[in-house]
C-alpha cells in the first residue's frame, strides 16, 4: 500500500507533460475564476458604461457600446488564459503553443472589435447615400466585414505557422474552375452592382420590368432582387433581367399624366366648342392639382373630326405621383368636364353610323 501511495504521489508530481497536477489545478481554477469574473465584469463594468452612455444626447455611443458588448465580455477570458499559461511551468514546446494561443486570442479580440465597430460607424458612410445609394453602401459594409474576417483568419493561421499564400493560390485555381461553371452567378452579381451604381431603383420603389413583374422592390441582393407584387406575392428576379429588359421606375415620376380624347356631337356649334375648350382650360390652370410649366405642357385643343364626333384633346399632368390621389383628381376633372359640356347645352358623341337611302325613280 505504501508503494501504491508512492506511485500516486510520483504520478501526481510528474503531472501532464511534466507539469505538476497541483499547478494544473491552480491554472484551471484561475481560468474558472476569470470566467466567473466575466459575468461580474459584464454586470458591473458593461452595465455601468451602458447607464453612462444612455445619458448622452447622441445615439452613436450607445451603438458603439452595444457593438463592443461581445468583445468586452470575451476580454476577461483572454486575460484568464494568459495568466493561467504564465503560471504553469511549461516546457519549451508547450511554451510555444501557449504563446501562440495567447497571441491568437489577442488577435481574435482585436479583429472582433474591428468587425463590430463597422456597424455603429456606418452611419457616417450613409451620409454619402445620395452619391452612392444606400444599397450600394450596405454592400460595401458587408464586403468590408468579409475582408476583416478573412484577414483576421489569415493572421491567426500565420501565428500557427500555416502559410496563407499557397492556400490563396489553390483557391485562385479553384475560383477559375468555379467561374467557368457559374457564369450566370457572376452575370447577376455584375448586374446587381450596375443597378446600385446607376441608381435604377432602390428599396421601396415601384417598378415594372417588361414581361416579367410589376411591384415594389423589397431587397436588392447579390444574385437576385425581391419584388413584391401588388397581390402580396414575392417574386425573386435574377439581376441580369434588369439589364436585358426595359425597367420603368414609377417612384421616380415627378407627376402623372392625364391624356383624354373627348368626343362631342357634330351638332355642337362653333361658340359652344370654344366655350367648352376655354372653360376646361381655365379649370386646369386655376386648379392647384395640375402642373403648369414648360417642361410638362398643358393642352386643351380641338384635335380632329372623327367619323361620329368632334374630338377634343385634354392633355395635362397631375402634381401628385400617388396613384390613389391621381385617381381622385382625374375623377374630379371628369365631373367638371361633364358639367361644362352640359352647361353649354352640348352632348357627348358615341359611335354611330347614318344610313342614307336614295329613292329611285319610278
Amino acid at each position: 500500500m505504501d508503494n501504491f501511495l508512492d506511485l500516486v504521489s510520483s504520478v501526481w508530481s510528474q503531472g501532464v507533460f511534466g507539469i505538476d497536477f497541483n499547478n494544473v489545478l491552480i491554472g484551471i481554477l484561475i481560468l474558472i475564476l476569470f470566467v466567473l469574473f466575466r459575468s461580474l465584469f459584464s454586470k458591473i463594468v458593461v452595465g455601468r458604461l451602458k447607464a453612462i452612455v444612455k445619458k448622452s444626447s447622441t445615439q452613436i455611443d450607445d451603438e458603439v457600446l452595444e457593438a463592443f458588448d461581445g468583445p468586452l465580455r470575451f476580454f476577461p477570458i483572454v486575460i484568464g488564459v494568459y495568466i493561467s499559461t504564465q503560471y504553469l511551468n511549461l516546457n519549451s514546446t508547450l511554451e510555444i503553443i501557449a504563446a501562440n494561443l495567447n497571441t491568437s486570442l489577442i488577435t481574435i479580440q482585436i479583429f472582433w472589435f474591428l468587425y463590430k465597430v463597422i456597424d455603429p460607424f456606418s452611419f457616417f458612410i450613409h451620409k454619402f447615400g445620395e452619391l452612392l445609394t444606400y444599397d450600394l453602401i450596405d454592400w460595401g459594409v458587408r464586403i468590408l466585414k468579409f475582408f476583416i474576417f478573412i484577414i483576421g483568419g489569415a493572421a491567426v493561421l500565420e501565428i500557427w505557422g500555416i502559410k496563407v499564400g499557397p492556400i490563396l493560390a489553390g483557391l485562385g485555381l479553384l475560383s477559375v474552375a468555379v467561374a467557368l461553371g457559374a457564369q450566370d452567378l457572376f452575370k447577376n452579381l455584375i448586374s446587381g452592382i450596375l443597378i446600385l451604381l446607376e441608381k435604377r431603383f432602390q428599396n421601396g420603389d415601384w417598378i415594372k420590368v417588361e414581361n416579367i413583374v410589376e411591384g415594389t422592390v423589397e431587397k436588392i441582393g447579390f444574385r437576385s432582387t425581391l419584388v413584391r407584387r401588388f397581390d402580396s406575392s414575392p417574386v425573386m428576379v435574377p439581376n441580369f433581367n434588369f439589364a436585358e429588359n426595359a425597367v420603368t421606375n414609377f417612384s421616380n415620376m415627378k407627376s402623372r399624366r392625364i391624356y383624354w380624347t373627348i368626343g362631342l356631337e357634330y351638332r355642337t356649334t362653333h361658340d359652344q366648342l370654344r366655350n367648352i375648350r376655354d372653360e376646361i382650360e381655365k379649370y386646369l390652370k386655376d386648379n392647384g392639382n395640375f402642373v403648369k410649366s414648360t417642361e410638362q405642357p398643358l393642352f386643351v385643343r380641338i384635335e380632329k373630326f372623327s367619323d361620329s364626333s368632334i374630338d377634343l384633346l385634354v392633355y395635362c399632368f397631375a402634381t401628385t405621383t400617388n396613384w390613389g390621389e391621381w385617381l381622385e383628381i382625374k375623377e374630379n376633372l371628369a365631373f367638371e368636364i361633364k358639367g361644362i359640356v352640359e352647361k353649354n347645352d352640348a352632348g357627348f358623341a358615341f359611335p354611330s353610323q347614318s344610313i342614307y337611302i336614295e329613292k329611285g325613280s319610278t
